[in-house]
């Protein structure tokens, strides 16, 4: 597939081992087994960490029965890996280059599977969202490790895009398994499972990895770790998350609500000072004097939000309300990461010709207008004409929405600033997905509250549609944002790489090197 996307610009940013050097120790992709086998090793641990951000949705209402956790709860359950997850991720890319690849994708590998132990065997919703936050962690590790361990080891460029494409669509796959994975397993067995089997992957990966991967780390100048950085802005934002999903028993104008809100924006001015000072910051400030990047990253944040709400308000009403079983409710969201791969199968050719803003103006309203469809639920809605029709829809808008939206922040900045423009985009995904989730949740228990007379399912339903509506106007935001902030035209370019990842599924793991 032609064009470059964010496994591309990631890639761009790896400092390359001399191929010498990779060809004596037999990792020369076309040649020898060991580089066919680290490509099998380091997509498997991909897969495992993109399927755990998809898998959860379908348990989420078992894991509220058996572990008697409030909506908010259920809430943090997600919220707890993204934020993790997102506020280490770019430390995880530069500690691999530092401390070494193996050495960093072995101790990610051990993590997230140990935390996927601790979290099936989790006994209170506490223990389970402690769990999920070092699992987050975890993959913050993982995850760029994986990446530059497949720059690092495909030297020569065909094979380099072979390697990439393939943990594109392995990647892709992991979020399109997720939900049907986790419906199966639920039904026949238990939500635990969603966790504890990611313990026996892992642990085939560690033994395999420790034989087939050898260990590299940057050449030249090695940037050390903002761990400041790092630190301010992930407890910056579960402060404000937590202020936010707080106000369902706390007024806004509450000292407990301000003071968390309070805390939560003093530690993100931390990080800008933090940033503004850091020899080699996580997020350089000087990037967002690019209005191409700072739009991308504003349509990525408010994309981010609306589809983490989407998948988790949805998979309860088709099941607490709806009555489906976990694995039909699995079987009920296929079609959209569907709909998703063919939203952004068709943007990648139409983005060479209309340019970027014309495509981020079409998406997300197509997305927007797929949400009020939702909106207009009842208690007793048809799947085909009411739920499958506009959540395809909607995640066809979304996935046109994808490429344009990493190639307008990736193609405004040096090459240098590549990789890192695409690990922030991927992060402010993330972020944007914790944040929005955690006001949605706020509108949908509000309006449940507020029509609590009219009985459970209604009550229920009323909240979801009213978030789906909030959800519509986002993405109108959205589309204004790509029409008055982003160039006029900011074109894909030409080289034949692939396209990035996580264009491919909902709910996908960013790739940052």
């Amino acid at each position: 597939m032609p064009g470059r996307g964010i496994v591309a610009a990631a890639a761009d940013a790896v400092p390359e081992v001399n191929a010498p050097q990779l060809r004596k120790r037999g990792l020369d992709a076309s040649r020898s087994r060991p580089a066919a086998l680290i490509l099998a090793v380091v997509c498997v641990a991909q897969f495992m960490v993109v399927l755990d951000i998809s898998i959860v949705n379908v348990a989420l209402p078992a894991m509220k029965t058996d572990l008697h956790m409030s909506q908010n709860g259920l809430a943090w359950v997600l919220n707890a890996y993204t934020l993790t997850f997102a506020g280490f991720l770019l430390l995880g890319g530069r500690a691999a280059d530092l401390w070494g690849r193996r050495r960093l994708f072995l101790i990610g590998v051990g993590l997230f599977s140990l935390t996927s132990l601790l979290g099936g065997l989790a006994q209170t919703g506490g223990e389970l969202i402690a769990a999920r936050a070092l699992q987050g962690l975890g993959g913050a590790v993982l995850s760029p490790a994986t990446l530059t361990i497949l720059t690092t080891t495909f030297v020569d460029p065909r094979a380099r895009a072979r390697a990439l494409g393939m943990w594109s669509a392995v990647a892709g796959a992991g979020g399109a398994t997720g939900v049907l994975a986790g419906g199966v397993l639920t039904d026949l067995l238990s939500w635990r499972w969603i966790l504890f089997i990611n313990v026996p992957i892992g642990v085939l990966v560690l033994v395999v990895a420790r034989f087939a991967i050898a260990e590299s780390r940057a050449e030249g100048e090695r940037p050390t770790l903002d761990w400041a950085g790092a630190l301010t802005i992930t407890g910056g934002l579960v402060a404000l998350t937590y202020g936010i999903v707080s106000t369902d028993a706390h007024s806004w104008g509450s000292a407990y609500v301000l003071g968390f809100l309070g805390a939560g924006v003093a530690l993100i001015a931390a990080f800008l000072l933090v940033e503004s000072r850091h020899r080699h910051p996580l997020v350089p400030l000087r990037l967002f004097r690019s209005r191409a990047l700072t739009g991308a990253n504003l349509i990525m944040t408010l994309i981010g939000s609306v589809m983490f709400a989407l998948f988790f308000f949805l998979s309860q009403y088709l099941q607490d309300v709806q009555a489906y079983s976990p694995l039909r409710a699995g079987f009920a969201f296929l079609p959209m990461p569907l709909a998703i791969i063919i939203g952004t199968q068709i943007s990648s050719r139409l983005v060479e010709r209309l340019g970027t803003r014309p495509l981020l103006v079409a998406g997300p309203l197509i997305a927007a207008s797929g949400l009020l469809l939702l909106s207009r639920l009842d208690a007793t809605s048809s799947y085909a004409l009411h739920i499958g029709l506009p959540g395809a829809i909607i995640t066809f808008g979304i996935g046109l929405s994808f490429v344009p939206v990493t190639l307008s922040a990736t193609t405004g900045v040096d090459r240098r600033d590549a990789g890192l423009a695409s690990g922030l985009i991927n992060t402010t995904r993330q972020v944007g997905g914790s944040l929005g989730l955690a006001a949605l949740l706020t509108i949908a228990a509000s309006r449940m509250n507020a029509t609590a007379a009219s009985g459970p399912l209604v009550a229920q339903t009323d909240g979801y549609t009213r978030a789906f509506a909030v959800s519509s106007v986002l993405l109108v935001v959205a589309a204004l944002v790509a029409l008055l902030v982003l160039p006029s035209r900011t074109r894909r370019p030409r080289e034949p790489v692939p396209v990035g990842a996580d264009v491919a599924a909902p709910e996908s793991v960013p790739a940052e090197a």
